[in-house]
């Protein structure tokens, strides 16, 4: 097995936001396995797995080269995040 590149959180998120620039990106993990929270009002309207292939798109030449392996994701529209937040937040 040969070596794999990782990516830092820095860019993979920069990558996110180069796809969907209004983007507040999060990512944890280490490189290899990753999960990504993306909010964005890009999301208004669409289903959860269009949201997910949008950030899919963003992270597509990463994924096929190896650079990432796992990726899980959480694409949430401004208001969801907020609800989400719960009150007071």
């Amino acid at each position: 097995m040969g070596s794999v590149t990782t990516m830092t959180e820095q860019q993979i998120g920069d990558l996110v936001r180069g796809a969907i620039p209004d983007a507040l990106v999060s990512v944890g993990g280490d490189g290899y396995h990753v999960d990504v929270s993306v909010v964005s009002d890009a999301f208004t309207g669409l289903r959860p797995v269009q949201r997910q292939q949008r950030v899919y798109a963003a992270l597509g030449e990463a994924i096929r080269s190896g650079a990432l392996h796992a990726v899980n994701i959480r694409a949430l529209t401004a208001a969801e995040a907020g609800a989400a937040a719960g009150p007071g937040a």
